[in-house]
């Protein structure tokens, strides 16, 4: 999945050029070439998809990291339950309605492929032993307030062909206060939800007709007017889909949902103090890229994306700065959830101008 409003990386991200376009976690590749590359020894090339915005379809295609025909663009936002539904219904009308499906996720970092290859694959398997629908949970590093959790049952499992356990999951948890998520990680069986579901495309149908049931509807019109070259009807059909994610939609009223538990190294990378954790360090706990200088500055997140431009950062600390060919970004890393403010007031002024 590749959608995203390309707010909370501004001045870097824009609404055609969210996160997954841009190179924040590898320095010579975007994340959506990253997470393309890292599944298609796995698969096969050709059997992945990119599901994006319309908006996004353009860039994509111009990136030329999958074949034309593989770029799925949905036709309005539709959260990730509209993501789910848009993909059931391509694959349907594209004669593979019996697939086994994994959704995996365009602009998260992924430090072991190995190790999350092994548990996609044990993912897999004991969605198609169980007809179920699998998870992978990544095991806590810290009492994170900005994700989602998964409470899991740890009496209750399933092992795969491989010897891989899955745990059967109890609850789904949005994100926490902190004392909640220092609660969680004391807890030591609430993973963090990474946002990839793994199933058969008939489980996925079963489980979104009982809790969704118009949804499912939806997703049967919407495959019919794709077989036809209807996209005009396709379109309104994928408009009467609720906009909410698919955790609430279905996850959570699923019957059938075990969590394969991880440990690659995962993050979110959903603002900007995440690059901290991400990149390379100075001996200040700086994160410095492009031309940038700094002095008695420490923790500071600062990037210069503009080739001619330098950037000076004197006597701070715990700040981000950010300068594109466009816009600077100057905010305390304790703000950074709020920069989607700053990116939309951005779309507003240019409007004006």
């Amino acid at each position: 999945m590749a959608g995203g409003s390309g707010e909370r990386f501004w001045p870097l991200s824009r609404p055609g050029r969210p996160k997954q376009l841009l190179r924040l976690t590898h320095p010579t590749m975007t994340m959506l070439e990253e997470a393309v590359e890292r599944v298609s020894g796995f698969f096969g090339k050709d059997n992945v998809y990119i599901a994006a915005s319309s908006a996004l379809r353009d860039p994509i295609l111009e990136a030329q990291i999958v074949p034309e025909a593989n770029v799925w663009s949905e036709p309005t936002r539709r959260n990730t339950l509209g993501g789910h539904c848009w993909v059931a219904a391509n694959l349907a009308a594209n004669d593979l309605a019996d697939a086994s499906v994994a959704v995996l996720t365009a602009d998260h970092l992924i430090g072991d492929t190995e190790q999350f290859l092994g548990s996609l694959g044990a993912a897999l398997d004991i969605a198609e032993m169980t007809s179920g629908i699998v998870t992978i949970g990544i095991e806590p590093t810290r009492p994170e307030t900005g994700y989602g959790y998964i409470e899991v049952d740890d009496s209750n499992t399933v092992t795969s062909a491989k010897g891989r356990l899955a745990y059967r999951a109890h609850s789904f948890r949005e994100k926490p206060s902190a004392d909640t998520a220092d609660r969680f990680l004391e807890a030591g069986n609430f993973l963090w939800n990474s946002g990839m579901f793994i199933y058969t495309l008939p489980t996925f149908k079963q489980e979104l007709e009982k809790a969704q049931p118009a949804a499912y509807e939806s997703v049967g019109q919407i495959a019919e007017a794709l077989k036809k070259g209807d996209l005009s009807q396709a379109t309104a059909s994928f408009e009467d889909l609720p906009n909410i994610s698919i955790d609430y939609a279905v996850m959570e009223k699923a019957e059938r949902v075990f969590v394969v538990r991880s440990d690659f190294k995962w993050d979110d990378v959903g603002t900007w103090d995440a690059m901290e954790r991400t990149r390379e360090l100075d001996p200040n706990g700086n994160v410095v890229e492009g031309r940038v200088l700094t002095f008695d500055s420490h923790n500071c997140v600062v990037i210069s994306q503009h080739p001619d431009l330098t950037v000076g950062v004197l006597g701070l600390s715990n700040m981000v700065v950010v300068a594109s060919d466009e816009s600077v970004l100057v905010c305390h890393k304790n703000d950074v959830q709020r920069v989607w403010h700053l990116a939309r007031m951005d779309v507003e002024l240019r409007k004006t101008l």
